[in-house]
């Protein structure tokens, strides 16, 4: 059985390698969206403990730390480790338009959910329009 060299797997594995080494917070992909009266945020945190989630809304910034520790295996001989472990943390402007109180959190499957309230001094409302030429017809109407 004949293999092969790709040098551009290997470069791509070197790469890699070299990323997930880096010093810093990890990468932490999120996607954010609108649903009615409040915002939903999920982020990609497979292999961390929801104990060392920590999220914390500072005036509007809204901030997201996790941490994941390396796999370990006592007396073993890694041959690779292309799982990345360290912290992890994202940062958000929330505005002034939302209930920092009611914000709240749960974590399913890897995935980080939070609900992100709108407060209700940030939801549309209708404005009723009065008509003072109607309102002084009554008023003529009620003095004679």
């Amino acid at each position: 059985m004949a293999m092969t060299f790709d040098p551009f797997s290997e470069l791509d594995r070197l790469a890699s390698g070299l990323l997930q080494s880096r010093p810093g917070p990890r990468v932490m992909p999120v996607d954010l969206y609108r649903d009615a009266d409040r915002y939903v945020l999920n982020a990609d945190l497979p292999g961390v403990d929801p104990g060392s989630v920590d999220i914390d809304v500072d005036g509007q910034l809204l901030t997201i730390r996790a941490q994941r520790t390396a796999g370990e295996a006592a007396g073993a001989k890694w041959l690779t480790q292309e799982r990345p472990s360290g912290s992890y943390l994202r940062q958000f402007s929330i505005g002034e338009g939302v209930d920092t109180a009611g914000i709240s959190a749960s974590y399913d499957n890897g995935v980080l959910s939070v609900v992100i309230p709108i407060s209700e001094r940030a939801k549309p409302r209708k404005i009723a329009v009065q008509s003072l030429s109607a309102e002084a017809d009554a008023q003529k109407t009620l003095t004679s």
